[in-house]
């Protein structure tokens, strides 16, 4: 008999939560290994990799002497988390649907279905790591040891129950550390690819992916003195800050004094709903583009509580160093809780339905979607 509880792991195919696995094995826990079906609408598409992946969380489990089982949540991840991601798309904004999955998924629908088979905790392979904080009884989030892998921005919508429950061994090491174990316990995907894009969507074309819910409404494309100089095919399909896929590539942009040469390239800058119009400068610094402060709304902190206002750091995407900010607590005009975060340097191209998330140096507090960011006038 196992000395230590029973542990679900999300075996996810990769090599990060099979090493997860093999740790907690090591520690002594009961290990179960589920595999999470999230999606189906296209099993059999060439962009969709589920049945692989399945394939290889089997031969970990195999490798390691762990049970798998396949769960399938389809249903639900297309109730709680994609049916929210079009809705989003459809009124212009650009939603992160891989916060959407940990929180209502990952961490909720699987979270129960380990609590079935008897387990007292989850684990996943996330680059993150949770410690209890023993003077004030909470469960903090805090970023993972390796800082370019580090996914704590995605798991700031876990409260603390769920946090609570939830182990991220790899959170601990570096990714060149986690492909050694792996390749030293001889497991078969410990040189897999590290998947990219959505999760539901794999590396499919996105734009292609999107037709298939959205509908078009082609609108005209502008530049800031208001000439219109190409069109769009739905301002669903583009984000700010985007710069590939526009088709307007060497129009110059009117006026001298903007210094945009043939060769400067066109960047989405705003989008307007009302008008169908989507608006493009050109210029990585365009002052359009920077953004001195942002609201957000829609906040989870799983800190378990708010943060007192005062100087901190926020990401406003994953791919981002911790800026300096100071935030203030306030209640929007719907009277829904929401935060203000004021930068010490102006951020670029901050995205309407992206997450803001605060930071307390390694801990993450939580955060929430970015309602609006004023740009910096021309």
């Amino acid at each position: 008999m196992s000395q230590l509880p029973r542990v679900v792991v999300g075996l996810s195919g990769g090599v990060d939560s099979a090493v997860t696995a093999y740790l907690l094995k090591q520690q002594g826990y009961d290990v179960i290994g589920i595999f999470m079906k999230n999606w189906e609408d296209d099993d059999d598409s060439e962009y969709c990799s589920s049945n692989i992946d399945f394939v290889d969380a089997a031969a970990v489990a195999d490798v390691l002497g762990i049970e798998i089982e396949h769960v399938n949540f389809a249903a639900d991840y297309k109730d709680r988390v994609f049916s929210e991601f079009l809705r989003e798309y459809q009124a212009g904004r650009t939603p992160n649907p891989d916060i959407l999955c940990n929180a209502e998924i990952k961490f909720k629908s699987f979270l129960d279905h380990a609590m079935r088979l008897g387990a007292e905790k989850i684990a996943t392979g996330h680059y993150a790591r949770v410690r209890l904080n023993a003077a004030t009884g909470r469960h903090e989030l805090l970023k993972g040891l390796d800082p370019s892998k580090d996914q704590s921005y995605f798991l700031h919508r876990l409260n603390q129950a769920q946090l609570s429950k939830t182990l991220f061994p790899v959170g601990e090491l570096h990714k060149t550390e986690v492909r050694r174990i792996a390749e030293e316990i001889g497991l078969p995907n410990a040189r897999k690819k590290d998947s990219t894009g959505i999760c539901f969507i794999g590396e499919r074309p996105f734009r292609d992916f999107l037709n298939r819910y959205i509908s078009k409404e082609p609108g005209p494309i502008k530049d800031p003195s208001g000439r219109t100089i190409g069109q769009h095919v739905g301002l669903s399909f583009y984000t700010l800050g985007q710069r590939q896929g526009l088709g307007i590539g060497g129009i110059k942009a009117k006026g001298a004094q903007r210094g945009g040469g043939e060769h400067t390239p066109w960047f989405v800058a705003r989008k307007d709903i009302e008008k169908n119009t989507l608006w493009v400068v050109q210029g990585h610094d365009h002052p359009w583009l920077q953004s001195p402060m942002l609201q957000a709304t829609d906040v989870s902190w799983c800190a378990g509580m708010a943060p007192t206002p005062g100087a901190y750091a926020a990401k406003t995407r994953y791919r981002q160093a911790d800026a300096p900010c100071l935030l203030q607590n306030m209640h929007m005009a719907d009277g829904q809780a929401g935060f203000e975060l004021n930068f010490s340097e102006n951020q670029w191209a901050v995205t309407p339905g992206q997450s803001a998330v605060v930071y307390d140096g390694e801990v993450c507090l939580g955060g929430g979607v970015i309602h609006s960011a004023p740009t910096l006038t021309t």
